[in-house]
C-alpha cells in the first residue's frame, strides 16, 4: 500500500501554485492570501510550511540556479565553453527584464531577498570555482565567496534600469568586463567573448530560455509530486 507524506504533498501543492503564480502574475502582485485562495487553505496551514511569501521565492531562485547549472552542461556538451555560457547567461537575464515586466520583477526581487540572494551567491562560488579556477588558482574559499559579493551587486546594477540608463548593449558590455577582470580573465579573452555574446540574437535567446525556465519549474514541481505519490 502505497503511504503519501501529507505533510509533503502539501508542501509541494504550496510550491507548484506560488511557483506558477510568481512566474505568470508576477512576485510581487502575488499575494499570500492569493496563493491560499488558489489552494482553498487556510493562510496557518501555508505560513506553517513556508512562514513568508519570501520562502517560496527562495525556492524559486533554487530552481532558476538548477536550471542555469543544466542549461550550462548542455551547452558544454554543444561545444559552448563555459565562460561564453555565462556571458550569454547575464545577457539574456538581463534582455528578458527588459522585455518581460514579470521576469523583470522575479529577477529584482531576488536580488532583494536576502534568503535568495545566499542561494545567489553560493551558486556563484560554486561555478566560479568551476569555470575560472585557471585563472584564480591561488584564491580559497573566502576569495570566491568575496568576489560573488561583488559580482551579485554588478548584476543587480545591470539588471535595475531607470529612464536614464544606458542601453543594454553599453550595460552588459561592462558588467561583463568588470565581473570576468575580478577572475583575472585575460583581457584578449574577455573582449572576445563579450564581442561574440553581442553579435548574437541575445533578444530573441532570452525569451526561448525564459519559456523554457518556466516549463522546467513546471516539469520539475510535477516529478517533486510523482515522486511523492511513488513512495511506499
Amino acid at each position: 500500500m502505497i503511504r503519501v507524506d501529507r505533510s509533503e504533498l502539501t508542501k509541494n501543492e504550496i510550491i507548484r501554485m506560488a511557483t506558477n503564480r510568481f512566474l505568470n502574475d508576477g512576485y510581487s502582485k502575488t499575494s499570500i492570501h492569493a496563493i491560499c485562495k488558489d489552494l482553498n487553505m487556510s493562510t496557518g496551514n501555508l505560513t506553517f510550511h513556508f512562514p513568508t511569501k519570501e520562502h517560496l521565492l527562495a525556492k524559486l531562485v533554487d530552481m532558476l540556479c538548477a536550471f542555469q547549472q543544466k542549461l550550462m552542461e548542455e551547452e558544454a556538451a554543444e561545444g559552448t565553453s563555459s565562460l561564453m555560457a555565462l556571458c550569454l547567461e547575464l545577457l539574456t537575464i538581463a534582455a528578458a527584464c527588459e522585455q518581460d515586466a514579470i521576469a523583470k520583477d522575479f529577477f529584482l526581487s531576488s536580488y532583494r531577498s536576502e534568503m535568495a540572494m545566499e542561494i545567489i551567491r553560493k551558486n556563484e562560488v560554486e561555478r566560479a570555482k568551476q569555470v575560472f579556477r585557471e585563472y584564480c588558482a591561488d584564491w580559497n574559499d573566502a576569495w570566491f565567496e568575496e568576489a560573488a559579493a561583488l559580482v551579485s551587486g554588478i548584476e543587480y546594477a545591470t539588471l535595475m534600469t531607470t529612464a536614464n540608463s544606458a542601453p543594454l548593449e553599453v550595460r552588459i558590455g561592462g558588467a561583463l568586463k568588470t565581473i570576468l577582470g575580478i577572475y583575472r580573465v585575460p583581457l584578449e579573452l574577455r573582449e572576445t567573448k563579450i564581442k561574440k555574446a553581442l553579435t548574437m540574437d541575445y533578444r530573441a535567446l532570452s525569451l526561448r530560455i525564459l519559456k523554457e525556465f518556466r516549463e522546467y519549474v513546471d516539469r520539475s514541481t510535477e516529478q517533486a509530486l510523482l515522486d511523492l505519490m511513488a513512495r511506499k
